[in-house]
C-alpha cells in the first residue's frame, strides 16, 4: 500500500507544473501569503511543493477517516468538473454535490434525509408502476415526466447514505462559503482547494487547505486520481488486515 501511495505522489509532483495549479491572482489575500513561491508579471505564483505537502496532509486525513469507516461529502458548484467529481464519487462509493449549495444542507441533514424519503415514498405509491412504466417509454427518467419531483431528484441524487459526512471536499471553496460554515459549526473536517483570493474569514474554517488555482481542470483530473487512489487503498486496508 506504501508503495502505491508514493507512486500516486510522484505522479501528482510530474503533473503539476503542466496544470498551470501554481498561477494565482494579482492580490492575494493576507493568510494565502504563506502559500506563495513569489510574483510573476504581478501575478501570484504558488508554491507547489506547498501544495503537495498539503495534499498529502489531506489524503492523510482521508484514508484514517476512511479506515474509520466513515465517508465523504464531495462539493462542487463549477459545472465544468460535473462529471469528474460524479466520477470520483461513483467510483469511491462517496456522496456528492454538483450543484449550488441549499442552505441548511448539512446543519439540517437529518430533517433533509427524512424530508427526501418521504417524498419519494409519497411518489412511488402515489404513480402506479404502468404510470412509471410509460413514462420511461418517452422520458429518460420517471422524475422528468414528473416535474415536481424533478429539482428534489436533481438535489439528493447524489447522496449515497443517511449518514451525516465524516468529511466535507470542496472544489471550489471561494463559491461554498455556506458549505464550509455548516461543516465548520458541525465540527467536521474540511478538504478544500483554496485560491489565491480566498478570504481570510473562510480560510481560517478549512482544516486541511490546497493552495491552487482552482479555476484549472487540469489540477482537478490529478486531484480526482489521487483521492480516488486514497479511498480505495483504504478500504483494502479493511478488507484485508492482516496483508498490512
Amino acid at each position: 500500500m506504501c508503495s502505491n501511495k508514493c507512486n500516486s505522489n510522484l505522479l501528482v509532483i510530474q503533473k503539476l507544473p503542466s496544470t498551470n495549479a501554481y498561477l494565482g491572482h494579482r492580490i492575494p489575500t493576507s493568510s494565502f501569503r504563506g502559500y506563495l513561491y513569489g510574483f510573476r508579471n504581478e501575478m501570484a505564483i504558488i508554491d507547489l511543493e506547498k501544495t503537495l505537502i498539503c495534499l498529502r496532509r489531506a489524503c492523510n486525513s482521508i484514508g484514517s477517516i476512511i479506515s474509520a469507516k466513515g465517508h465523504l461529502l464531495l462539493v462542487n458548484t463549477n459545472p465544468e468538473y460535473n462529471g469528474i467529481i460524479q466520477q470520483m464519487a461513483k467510483k469511491t462509493n462517496q456522496s456528492y454535490i454538483n450543484h449550488k449549495w441549499i442552505g441548511g444542507f448539512l446543519t439540517n441533514w437529518k430533517h433533509h434525509m427524512k424530508r427526501v424519503q418521504k417524498h419519494f415514498q409519497d411518489f412511488f405509491s402515489a404513480h402506479p408502476a404502468d404510470d412509471l412504466k410509460d413514462a420511461l417509454t418517452t422520458f429518460i427518467s420517471p422524475f422528468d415526466y414528473f416535474p415536481r419531483f424533478r429539482k428534489m431528484q436533481k438535489c439528493f441524487e447524489g447522496i449515497v447514505t443517511h449518514n451525516i459526512p465524516d468529511c466535507s471536499v470542496i472544489i471550489n471553496a471561494n463559491r461554498n462559503s455556506m458549505a464550509i460554515l455548516e461543516a465548520n459549526q458541525l465540527q467536521i473536517p474540511i478538504v478544500a482547494l483554496v485560491d489565491s483570493n480566498i478570504p481570510n474569514r473562510l480560510h481560517k474554517l478549512i482544516t486541511y487547505p490546497v493552495p491552487v488555482n482552482d479555476d484549472s481542470i487540469k489540477f482537478v483530473y490529478p486531484f480526482r486520481n489521487l483521492i480516488t487512489k486514497t479511498v480505495i487503498l483504504s478500504k483494502e486496508a479493511i478488507r484485508t488486515p492482516a496483508e498490512h
